[in-house]
């Protein structure tokens, strides 16, 4: 498969930013997997728990969310995962400068070349808030580690914004995972309990399409979209 992720990056190191676990499957699983099979070494970090926002909830739910998110990610071939463990919904409460940089430091371990992380006018606040982090941590300064940067897209909240007070999704990079789809959905049930059912769009037919959707626009069976971010050459 190396002719679908180009051979200069091959058993480089990538690392994708996430708010939430399953963020990184609904955002960029297929890639991810298309990632560990060229030989890349693939890092993920989860900045908040993704349940503590909820009502009713305990300790038992936060360890099941987060084996869900291990799960998901040995499905696609990654044992490199990071929780920092905040809360679900508040990183506005957190000093920025704190949320920096903890990633800096990630960065500093995993020296990546790629970053894969949210979209700057998601709907959800975890997701912005990470984008902005990406985007500090990741200043350009002189012979740094990260060459590329791209955004992703999360269906119930990268669809649910307001196209009069946030910018749109467009994307400009579309990486083909027809080969790969399946994997990306093998992961994704992984976090069933995140489900729900059709026309839901975080529904497993709903992340299905859309990847068809984003394939048949460019001419392809499967892809996801991104927005670039940064590119170094």
């Amino acid at each position: 498969r190396d002719h679908i992720v180009p051979k200069n990056y091959k058993n480089n190191s990538i690392l994708v930013v996430a708010a939430h676990p399953d963020d990184e499957v609904l955002g960029c699983g297929g890639t991810i997997s298309l990632h560990v099979n060229n030989g890349d070494k693939v890092s993920i970090v989860f900045f908040s728990d993704g349940v503590t926002s909820r009502n009713n909830t305990n300790s038992s739910f936060v360890n099941a969310r987060k084996n869900a998110g291990i799960t998901a990610c040995n499905r696609l071939g990654v044992k490199n995962i990071k929780f920092l463990d905040m809360p679900d919904n508040k990183l506005d409460t957190i000093p920025f400068l704190d949320l920096v940089q903890k990633l800096e430091k990630i960065i500093d371990e995993v020296n990546p070349l790629v970053v894969y992380t949210h979209f700057s006018g998601d709907l959800n606040i975890d997701h912005r808030i990470v984008h902005q982090v990406v985007m500090t941590a990741c200043r350009p300064q002189p012979n740094y580690c990260v060459r590329e940067i791209y955004s992703f897209e999360i269906l119930s909240s990268t669809g649910w914004t307001s196209p009069v007070s946030k910018p749109c999704f467009s994307p400009n990079k579309y990486i083909d995972i027809s080969q790969t789809l399946e994997d990306k959905l093998y992961a994704l049930d992984a976090y069933k309990d995140e489900l729900r059912e059709f026309p839901h769009s975080r529904s497993a037919k709903s992340v299905e399409y859309l990847a068809k959707y984003r394939g048949s626009s460019v001419g392809l069976i499967a892809a996801e979209a991104f927005m670039v971010e940064r590119i170094l050459n």
